[in-house]
């Protein structure tokens, strides 16, 4: 990883990077979304209500390549808060550079200070290249998700 990498906050200003790197997520994951939930979505990225997403992006000379999604939520198994990490993404140009860990690990730093006991995220079966990085610093549950549109 470059020495000049910074995971902070995302600010008002980051809105085009962040919706550059937004866009190419989820292009991955062969989705759209319209622009009233990118505007939705930013706003409530920034808000700094305890009960909504924050969002983290990684900085490389000056530039956002990578970002993070994530919302504190309570447990029935918990007396803290757990941490859910909804979206992450590095920017394909630097991948391999270790954004994607760096993003994780201050992920797991903000937990950590929250009092939470958890971090979760998932992932698509065939996210290989992110599976490789994911099975070293977390464990692989034994948990398969049901969804069903309504």
């Amino acid at each position: 990883m470059k020495q000049d990498l910074q995971i902070r906050p995302l600010q008002a200003g980051d809105e085009q990077d962040w919706r550059r790197l937004w866009t190419a997520y989820l292009a991955f994951y062969e989705t759209t979304l319209p622009e009233d939930i990118y505007a939705l979505t930013f706003s409530r990225l920034l808000s700094g209500d305890a009960n909504e997403y924050a969002g983290l992006v990684a900085v490389l000379d000056g530039r956002p390549v990578g970002l993070g999604h994530i919302l504190f939520h309570r447990s029935c198994w918990h007396r803290n808060s757990i941490c859910y990490l909804q979206d992450l993404f590095a920017d394909p140009e630097i991948r391999g550079q270790g954004i994607g860990r760096a993003l994780i690990e201050a992920v797991y730093e903000r937990a950590s200070q929250a009092g939470s006991q958890e971090v979760y995220w998932m992932t698509q079966d065939f996210n290989a290249t992110a599976r490789k990085l994911y099975d070293r610093i977390a464990d692989k549950t034994p948990f398969i998700i049901y969804q069903k549109t309504v």
